[in-house]
């Protein structure tokens, strides 16, 4: 720890024995997160001692081992006021080069003179600030800090530039853009500063010189890409799905097209491309429904006959990004995650919402996760190894936000037609959705998405040979069974199912059931009594006979 004696040394003495104070501080505080021994008044005496030596002239190793003390002390969530007056998040964001950016003007911004690792320690320390403090915040929102991040974009094609300032630029910038007190930067990031074109430039720059390298993406250049996306979910998370003026429509045709080429695009680590698609598909989500079509690519003859892999062609267009997504999904799906709902729910949200409103989608992605049955119907939905059999071994997932959305993925691939839900997934697979939309007497509701009038759904030969004894509930072809009932008297199969009655009203009572029937509205209905379920059925029966 640093003492009376080493305040003295950093403050007036050589540059050998300011040094060799910090070299030893910064050596033994490595991995120090707290300074529960040191007071507040004291802690206030080192970090002023320290900037004002930064103030003085020293070279570049001085002000780097200054600057490393400060990011040790900045780790401390407690007592962040003696690192956040307006005097030091000043020198901060002048030694990180923020200012000089800050105060040129017009497109021809050139680099900073100056040491590159200067600048990196110096947005270390403020990025610590900005997460810890709200006054750091708040002054880095208002002073200039965000007009130098957004101008400093202007530079990445350089290649003098460090590629540690365009990272520690950027989670400064995800930062600025995704804490509360910030959230009033958006749209001067997005509108004013016009931060949204420069951030795809930046993406579409990087994607240019890993092609002409032709070696896919390397670690850093997916890091770079992660944040930047992670900057465009922010700027686009409010905005409204179903409307977007004309200069927004570019701006959203253009990013689309930059998601698809990244989701296209290699990588050198393969680790590192699921991050980089999984950020894909977030800031996917926050797109307009309309501009899911930028994904495809349109095919004329001469470039289907070109295509050497004829499963990415369909409807005339090319689909290599779907395929991208929907593996995506099916590797969430094999691998087991600590969180469910973090892995799946993203991908299955962004596949539901393009299908829903993109016809070539949907009908891509049905050819592909629910094709047409044949002899699987002699197992459960459930089991087994394909698409179908994964997703439909979802619907029943504790957890509700994965159930869900795996629940509306499927019935928008069935057009939302309740019957094809059924069938591929079994009534009881499917009875949570039906019940929420109120569609559990198995009749059409109101659909939502693009779908045509056709009908897309053709029975195989093989299918239709079992379809007579599949059994609706389950899914699953059953082998015919002996009626349980055949040779009772009427008196006898009455005295059955009072016992059943008998049985089911003791478990009611017990509160461990809940009897229901099905309501006007299509969704379940409590009874009170068991023999109102009854009364339901034969009152159904009585329908049914007057209709015929």
């Amino acid at each position: 720890m640093l003492s009376e004696d080493s305040l003295r040394s950093i403050e007036s003495g050589s540059e050998t024995d300011l040094t060799k104070v910090l070299e030893a501080f910064n050596s033994e505080n490595a991995q120090t997160f707290s300074f529960p021994n040191v007071t507040t008044d004291f802690k206030q005496k080192c970090v002023q001692t320290i900037t004002g030596r930064l103030k003085c002239t020293l070279s570049s190793k001085c002000q780097i081992l200054c600057l490393q003390a400060l990011r040790i002390y900045s780790r401390e969530k407690e007592r962040m006021e003696v690192l956040t007056s307006d005097d030091t998040l000043e020198l901060l964001v002048k030694l990180s080069g923020l200012q000089y950016y800050a105060e040129e003007e017009g497109e021809g911004v050139t680099i900073q003179d100056g040491d590159q690792d200067v600048m990196v320690e110096s947005q270390k320390c403020l990025c610590n600030l900005i997460f810890n403090s709200t006054v750091a915040q708040r002054y880095c929102s208002e002073k200039g800090c965000i007009v130098g991040l957004v101008q400093r974009l202007k530079t990445y094609g350089d290649p003098d530039l460090n590629y540690e300032i365009k990272f520690f630029d950027m989670r400064m910038l995800f930062l600025l853009t995704a804490l509360p007190t910030c959230i009033q930067t958006r749209p001067k990031i997005r509108y004013e500063l016009h931060g949204f074109t420069y951030l795809m430039e930046v993406l579409d720059l990087t994607l240019r010189a890993a092609e002409e390298k032709r070696t896919g993406l390397g670690d850093q250049d997916v890091d770079l890409c992660s944040e930047i996306l992670k900057i465009l979910f922010n700027l686009t998370v409010a905005v409204e799905k179903k409307s977007a003026d004309e200069e927004e429509e570019a701006h959203f045709m253009r990013l689309v097209s930059v998601l698809r080429d990244l989701l296209m695009c290699t990588t050198i680590s393969k680790d590192k491309q699921e991050e980089l698609h999984s950020h894909t598909v977030n800031l996917l989500i926050n797109i307009p429904v309309d501009f899911y079509e930028e994904l495809l690519t349109p095919l004329n003859e001469s470039d289907v006959r070109g295509v050497e892999n004829k499963d990415v062609e369909y409807d005339g267009k090319n689909m290599e990004a779907i395929i991208v997504l929907i593996e995506f999904l099916s590797k969430r799906l094999d691998r087991p995650s600590k969180s469910l709902k973090e892995s799946l729910t993203p991908i299955l949200h962004c596949l539901c919402e393009a299908c829903r409103h993109n016809r070539s989608i949907r009908k891509f992605c049905r050819t592909k996760i629910l094709p047409p049955l044949r002899e699987e119907v002699k197992r459960l939905p459930e089991e087994g190894d394909s698409l179908r059999n994964r997703l439909c071994k979802q619907l029943t997932s504790p957890v509700t936000e994965v159930k869900d959305l795996v629940a509306h993925f499927m019935f928008v691939l069935c057009k939302e037609n309740v019957n094809r839900m059924v069938k591929y997934t079994g009534y009881g697979n499917c009875a949570g959705l039906l019940a929420q939309f109120g569609l559990l007497k198995l009749e059409q509701g109101n659909t939502k998405g693009d779908y045509s009038s056709d009908s897309e759904d053709s029975d195989t030969e093989e299918y239709s040979e079992l379809k007579h004894q599949i059994n609706l509930v389950t899914g699953r072809w059953e082998e015919s069974k002996p009626d349980p009932m055949e040779g009772m008297s009427e008196e006898q199969k009455e005295h059955e199912a009072m016992k059943l009655v008998d049985a089911m009203d003791k478990l009611h009572r017990q509160g461990l059931i809940q009897p229901s029937r099905i309501g006007p509205d299509g969704r379940p209905e409590p009874v009170s009594h068991i023999l109102e379920l009854a009364e339901s059925g034969g009152a159904t029966a009585a329908k049914e006979t007057d209709s015929d």
